[in-house]
């Protein structure tokens, strides 16, 4: 693991209770950790996964890093606040969105299995960015392995086939969004 600090940070004003997985959307690992670690981005995350495998600390999981921005999940509106940030690179749906390599997802897992024992992390509480900020985010996107880390406890498995009920009105598949956590 190599440090590299972000000064993006500030104090925790909520206990962490969430794990927010994004992809870098960046066209290198490189230029993501340049732009983590610059002053005038105002943007950071505790960790990023290289495709590589390497693992680069930024912000230290004391500290609230800058990565959620505008988001909702179970309540809780802080989110930064409340979660640890990984970043896993990837160039993104906007510069060639790609599957994530094996070296790259057999570094990250254990990764997330030591901050959920650390912390207490609910498998339900390991989101993507795309489920904090919804209207926002589409990140990690649909080639994210979800399966394996619920294979492992460390989230919940992302439904595949029959998303919707036919005989939910669109109010009722709101409202059971809503129920499960989102905004």
């Amino acid at each position: 693991m190599i440090w590299t600090p972000s000064p993006n940070i500030g104090e925790r004003t909520l206990p962490i209770s969430m794990l927010v997985l994004h992809y870098t959307g960046m066209k290198s690992g490189a230029s993501a950790i340049d732009w983590l670690a610059n002053p005038q981005s105002k943007v950071s995350a505790h960790y990023v996964v290289d495709e590589d495998g390497q693992i680069v600390h930024m912000v230290r999981e004391e500290q609230r890093a800058q990565h959620a921005g505008l988001s909702y999940w179970r309540g809780i509106t802080d989110n930064n606040s409340a979660s640890i940030g990984i970043e896993i690179v990837n160039p993104g749906h906007e510069w060639g969105y790609r599957p994530f390599p094996e070296e790259q997802m057999a570094a990250l897992v254990p990764l997330v299995a030591e901050i959920v024992r650390t912390y207490s992390i609910e498998p339900r509480n390991v989101v993507g960015h795309s489920d904090v900020a919804p209207a926002r985010k589409q990140d990690p996107g649909e080639l994210f392995d979800w399966e394996r880390l619920a294979k492992l406890g460390l989230a919940v498995p992302r439904p595949t086939k029959n998303l919707v009920d036919p005989g939910w009105s669109d109010a009722a598949f709101l409202l059971a969004l809503e129920r499960y956590g989102y905004g």
